[in-house]
């Protein structure tokens, strides 16, 4: 090591200084060298120390704010939910608003009470008037008249009926004697084809929760219509009919004139009606007339209620003049199936093709 003081130390050599005091000095010299070299460390570290990166302090913890306390607002009870009104086109023009799906049914027809049992509501009817006769449970169910027009209203209000189903040919002070009793009153409407009918079967259908069976009616009748007029429009020939309604007296016979269901079917059978040449829905014919026109068939609508015969028909005085009764086509028919606008208009067309038509009748069921 080089010593600054070593002139010093050459001049005691030189100079013949005493050795004790030659070590003394060499001692002072070396304590301040090392008191020059620890404060250089002290330094040093202090510098290293300022440099250092800083000691990250440790995370203060945020704060946690205490949560509002909240009075719970009590739930207010919600509504059962209800269903919507079942609003049906009244056949007086109106409509008939009803809280749900009858359950309770007095019928005011006879065509009324047929679809409510074709469309599976019948256990739904309490009471029927007095000329609804099929299907056979009908005649189980108790009556409140009808007969001459005369109904049994306390009769009618005891039976609590949902609903009353009426017809157009029900009379207005009727309805609103019904109505007047407080008891809710639905008009099915008269149809004029048979479109219209299968309307009233799913209307009917709406008002006593029965639309599915109804829509199944429906589309089972459609099929059977469309299969009847295929097989009527196979035939080569279009007989001319006339209806007999009644014949009490036979030189004036009724019959079913322009735009009733019987002229109807009858042209849909391939058929052609008599009576579509007459004024009004049910006219009047003279014998002479009659003859006149010589009918290829003739039906006797009058054979149900009236039991009225082919042979009888055949006694007339004049008739036998008439084709119809020379080749012995009068047949009795069954009038319900023409005359009540109901499912089984169907039947009664199906029928008609059969009579008019027998070599075509086994392609029909």
């Amino acid at each position: 090591m080089y010593f600054k003081s070593a002139p010093v130390l050459f001049t005691c050599v030189r100079t013949g200084m005493h050795s004790n005091l030659l070590f003394a000095l060499l001692r002072v010299q070396i304590m301040k060298r090392t008191l020059k070299f620890l404060n250089l460390l002290v330094l040093l570290a202090m510098f290293l120390a300022a440099c250092a990166p800083a000691t990250p302090l440790a995370p203060t913890a945020t704060p946690t704010l205490a949560e509002p306390t909240v009075t719970p607002t009590p739930l207010v009870p919600t509504a059962t939910p209800t269903s919507e009104p079942i609003v049906l086109p009244d056949g007086t023009g109106g409509e008939v608003s009803l809280p749900a799906p009858v359950q309770r049914i007095v019928s005011l027809a006879p065509s009324n009470t047929e679809i409510l049992f074709a469309i599976g509501a019948g256990s739904q009817v309490v009471a029927r008037e007095d000329f609804s006769n099929y299907p056979e449970e009908t005649q189980s169910l108790p009556s409140v008249g009808g007969n001459m027009g005369k109904y049994d209203l306390e009769k009618m209000v005891s039976l609590k009926p949902d609903l009353v189903l009426a017809s157009p040919l029900t009379a207005p002070e009727v309805l609103k004697g019904i109505q007047d009793l407080g008891l809710k009153v639905l008009v099915v409407p008269n149809p004029t084809t048979l479109a219209e009918m299968y309307a009233n079967l799913e209307l009917v259908g709406k008002a006593t929760g029965r639309e599915k069976e109804a829509r199944e009616l429906v589309n089972q009748l459609q099929a059977r219509e469309k299969k009847a007029l295929e097989v009527a429009a196979k035939a080569a020939s279009k007989p001319l009919v006339f209806y007999e309604l009644d014949a009490t007296d036979p030189a004036k016979p009724w019959t079913s004139g322009p735009g009733t269901f019987i002229d109807l079917l009858i042209g849909l059978a391939g058929g052609r009606n008599l009576g579509a040449s007459l004024e009004g829905s049910w006219a009047q014919i003279s014998q002479e007339e009659l003859i006149v026109q010589n009918p290829d068939i003739i039906l006797l609508g009058d054979a149900l209620y009236g039991g009225v015969t082919p042979e009888q028909v055949a006694q007339r005085p004049g008739w036998n003049a008439i084709k119809a009764v020379k080749e012995n086509r009068v047949y009795p028919f069954n009038d319900d199936l023409v005359s009540r606008p109901g499912p089984r208009l169907v039947d009664g067309l199906v029928e008609l093709v059969k009579v008019f038509h027998p070599e075509l009748a086994g392609e029909l069921k």
